[in-house]
């Protein structure tokens, strides 16, 4: 995995802390967006962790970027900031997970984890902000790429935006994992969404599913 900050003593110790959490090797670090985008395209790491403002090119600029160059690269966008625009811009830019700074490191290794394994993450206290969000949401005309997907898929989106992993929806259906996944990318090529928690919003805001 990569790291990339730009405040240097949080940057070195994170990628000190995490460089000795089992099943964690951390590859390199940067400390702004053009010089992470280019070290990602360079190592094509599993998974970068991502600041949201940084010098030269934001993280946000900087996620588009990696994620253009390297689809299956999961990103992790781990930042002070806790405003409601920078997190829709994350999932809309393909993010994958969204964690504040104020996470333990028993977390961010745990989430480095998940995301690698084809999941999303978000904070307790982002989460939040993104279902009140889901909530106020209008609901588009039913003409959209929704009926483009079989039946199957759209069970699988059902259970994917209610949070079960891939494993998970799989034993729920009583099909294969790699099947489920091969679900999941044609959903997302079909909807031309970018990451799973992209389209837990697409699936809200179509009422597909509904959130409590």
């Amino acid at each position: 995995m990569l790291v990339v900050d730009d405040q240097e003593l949080f940057r070195r110790g994170l990628t000190m802390l995490l460089g000795v959490e089992q099943g964690i090797e951390v590859v390199g670090e940067a400390g702004d967006g053009l010089r992470g985008a280019d070290l990602a395209i360079a190592m094509a790491p599993d998974v970068v962790l991502l600041d949201v403002r940084m010098p030269k090119q934001s993280g946000i600029a900087t996620c588009v970027k990696i994620k253009e160059a390297l689809p299956s690269t999961k990103i992790i966008m781990l930042t002070s900031s806790d405003e409601e625009a920078d997190l829709y811009e994350a999932v809309k830019s393909g993010a994958s997970g969204y964690l504040l700074k104020d996470s333990s490191i028993e977390e961010v290794a745990q989430g480095i984890r998940v995301v690698a394994d084809g999941q999303s993450l978000i904070s307790p206290s982002m989460a939040a902000k993104l279902i009140d969000e889901f909530k106020t949401m209008s609901r588009p005309e039913r003409n959209g790429p929704a009926l483009k997907l079989t039946e199957r898929e759209l069970e699988v989106l059902r259970l994917v935006a209610k949070g079960l992993s891939n494993r998970e929806v799989a034993n729920r259906l009583r099909i294969s994992e790699n099947t489920v996944k091969n679900h999941v990318r044609n959903m997302l090529e079909k909807l031309q969404l970018h990451s799973r928690m992209e389209a837990v919003m697409y699936a809200v805001r179509e009422k597909i599913v509904e959130l409590d």
